[in-house]
């Protein structure tokens, strides 16, 4: 016999608009300095209670926001060797569409985790 892989329940709709917009919150660096990182740390503390699913998905988008930071930190000091330069141009294209991804896949209620990520908030 094979063993059939478990199958967690489909989350609501509200707790997936939500888990979505811990994601998309990240968006909010277009517009605001430092919006990247307050916008799913605020979404993701106001509603982590709501649900397991918000909470691990806010967690997730705050983890891979804190990854861009540092790796936009070294694009910087390399942008003095122009390397940088290409590099930050690269991460910003990779963190625009990582996160539009992890928003669709969290509002169709699928846990999504981005590559390459550092986890400091377990």
């Amino acid at each position: 016999m094979t063993e059939q892989p478990l199958q967690l329940p489909t989350p609501n709709a509200e707790v997936r608009q939500w888990a979505m917009f811990c994601h998309l919150a990240a968006l909010l660096g277009l517009v605001f300095p430092f919006g990247s990182l307050l916008g799913p740390l605020v979404m993701w503390i106001w509603k982590k209670d709501v649900d397991p699913f918000v909470d691990a998905q806010g967690k997730e988008a705050l983890n891979f926001q804190i990854t861009v930071f540092i790796a936009g930190v070294i694009c910087g000091l390399l942008m003095f060797i122009l390397i940088g330069i290409v590099l930050f141009g690269m991460l910003m294209i990779a963190v625009l569409i990582l996160t539009i991804i992890a928003g669709v896949k969290a509002n169709e209620g699928q846990p999504y985790r981005y590559p390459l990520t550092w986890r400091p908030i377990k």
